[in-house]
């Protein structure tokens, strides 16, 4: 890595000891900058990270680096645009209502970013994400866009389906991981998601994690729990030992 790449790496995630690259990349003459972090060892598959409400942040190259040492390509993809990445809670509210208000434009971005993503990995692919990223990853599979995927898998994400929308029956495996003392997605909306699956024959599993709050994964904050990441890491590492065949 030369030094105007390592200080560009140090300039966007100053409190993460990188394993990738940045990835600058645009998408419908936009542009973004995503993070690639390339297996260790020969590749067993694509994973397509998707951001929380906050961008991609240092958390999500955390976690790219953390998917590179098991052995699979990540790719964190940026669903804001280059440079921008919200700190005030407004301003996070401002950036994910404007995507879900144009699904349409969320779903191209994503496909952007596995676009992207694709250049230097081939092969099966796993998407999923946190929060926000977690209903951008389930917007992606009901639309049924994306080729080359073989599962979806979620943490602590929105759940509820849009008016009009629904899961196609060819909608590959989902996973959903989700705290049981989550108070902002409820054990209402796992359980109308479960009909919604059960009624369209689509195969899935969900995880609860007792007394796990919203956003238990996030390391340093003060939700995060740390038997419940523990726990649905380990299982979302046997969903990628299932789904990714590569």
């Amino acid at each position: 890595m030369n030094k105007l790449i390592a200080a560009a790496l140090v300039a966007l995630f100053p409190a993460t000891a990188l394993a990738g690259q940045v990835v600058e990349y645009e998408v419908g003459g936009e542009a973004f900058s995503g993070y690639r972090a390339e297996a260790s060892g020969e590749s067993k598959g694509l994973v397509l990270v998707i951001h929380d409400w906050d961008g991609l942040t240092d958390y999500e190259v955390k976690r790219a680096d953390m998917l590179a040492e098991l052995g699979y390509d990540a790719f964190a993809v940026d669903l804001y645009g280059k440079g921008n990445r919200p700190e005030e809670t407004g301003a996070k509210k401002a950036e994910t209502g404007k995507l879900y208000k144009d699904r349409e434009r969320m779903r191209s971005l994503i496909l952007g970013g596995l676009e992207e993503a694709r250049r230097t990995s081939s092969g099966e692919i796993v998407v999923m994400g946190y929060c926000f990223g977690g209903a951008a990853t389930l917007e992606l599979a009901r639309s049924g866009q994306a080729d080359g995927v073989t599962g979806y898998a979620t943490f602590h994400g929105g759940l509820s389906t849009p008016l009009g929308q629904s899961y196609p029956a060819s909608t590959p495996p989902l996973l959903i991981a989700h705290g049981g003392a989550d108070s902002s997605i409820t054990m209402d909306d796992v359980a109308a998601l479960s009909k919604e699956l059960e009624a369209a024959d689509v195969r899935y599993e969900i995880q609860v994690y007792s007394g796990a709050p919203h956003a238990f994964t996030v390391f340093g904050s003060s939700r995060y729990q740390e038997v419940a990441d523990s726990q649905s890491w380990a299982a979302f590492t046997e969903f990628l030992n299932t789904n990714l065949s590569k």
